[in-house]
């Protein structure tokens, strides 16, 4: 990777993998785009910067053109509990989003990175220790439209030997961005609640467990699989990767390690509860371990003690 474009670079996952690639890139070779251009200035001023709708291929092809783009990470979408209350829109910028960058990268020879996720599993996959290759029948819109985008990046690897690649993402925790409307983002509220309350209302049960990753470890496998060594991969896209399955109750123990008098209570959403039901308890990721080395770098213990202390010295 030497000219890095990110469409959708200022959402919860792509702004923290925007800046990962910046830091290690240069920020004059990591191209940012993004629907709106209002949040996360140091972003938007930190770099080359456009704004536009992952939809508009031919603003794409321009940019690409322009700053000689060779990989794309393409980070936009509508997240599961959003997608839920608009399904369609949700359906064409999932997918519309995704071919747009794919087509652009077949015509410009681009590596393309995009992320799925255990949303793409479904209530008849195994729930324990859900393998890499298993049967896919998700629930939700959300889930459907990422399903779709591993095999339209599987089809595009294999048609048009475009260098596509994925990670299946567990629920991602960030004490930077707020979560944007995801089934697992009371993993992240969680502790913003701990420290200025000392009390968190969950909208899942407290037995609902489901897998998580720390946002550095989110990070470093995006960049880690487009790096890997092609001739080691025999999977292409949506690499399982696993760090970590607790449920509420089990995360609430740790920060009380930490805060003595939190408090946990529990208002059910049925939306995000019965998506989160029809979802995996825990991934295997064999074969990310053995075809491009992941390894994570955080379990539960030292994501909670990073997370609070990180809050804690933000609100001083």
């Amino acid at each position: 990777m030497k000219n890095i474009l990110v469409v959708g670079s200022l959402g919860q996952l792509g702004s923290e993998i925007a800046i990962g690639l910046r830091r290690k890139y240069g920020s004059d070779n990591v191209v940012l785009t993004d629907i709106r251009d209002d949040v996360n200035l140091d972003l938007v001023q930190g770099g080359p910067f456009y704004k536009m709708d992952s939809r508009d291929g031919e603003k794409l092809l321009e940019v690409v053109k322009k700053h000689k783009i060779d990989t794309i990470y393409h980070l936009a979408a509508i997240l599961s509990a959003t997608a839920e209350r608009n399904p369609q829109r949700a359906w064409d910028i999932n997918m519309n989003g995704l071919i747009t960058s794919l087509e652009v990268a077949r015509q410009e020879k681009c590596a393309v990175f995009t992320p799925s996720s255990i949303g793409a599993f479904g209530p008849s996959t195994p729930k324990q220790y859900t393998p890499q290759d298993t049967i896919q029948r998700p629930t939700s819109i959300y889930g459907v439209s990422k399903v779709a985008g591993e095999l339209l990046c599987d089809y595009y690897y294999h048609k048009y030997d475009v260098d596509t690649r994925g990670v299946r993402f567990p629920g991602v925790i960030s004490n930077m961005t707020p979560p944007g409307g995801g089934t697992t983002d009371y993993a992240v509220d969680i502790y913003y609640a701990a420290v200025e309350k000392h009390h968190y209302e969950c909208f899942l049960r407290s037995d609902t467990y489901l897998d998580m990753i720390y946002m550095p470890d989110a990070v470093k496998a995006a960049i880690q699989v487009m790096e890997a060594n092609p001739d080691k991969l025999r999977h292409r896209n949506a690499f399982n990767i696993a760090s970590m399955s607790f449920c509420p109750e089990e995360q609430a123990a740790y920060i009380r390690n930490l805060i003595p008098d939190f408090t946990i209570g529990y208002d059910i959403d049925p939306v995000k509860q019965a998506i989160a039901d029809s979802w995996p308890d825990c991934l295997e990721d064999y074969a990310a371990r053995v075809e491009w080395g992941w390894e994570p770098d955080y379990d539960l213990e030292s994501m909670t003690e990073d997370m609070i202390r990180t809050i804690q010295a933000r609100r001083g």
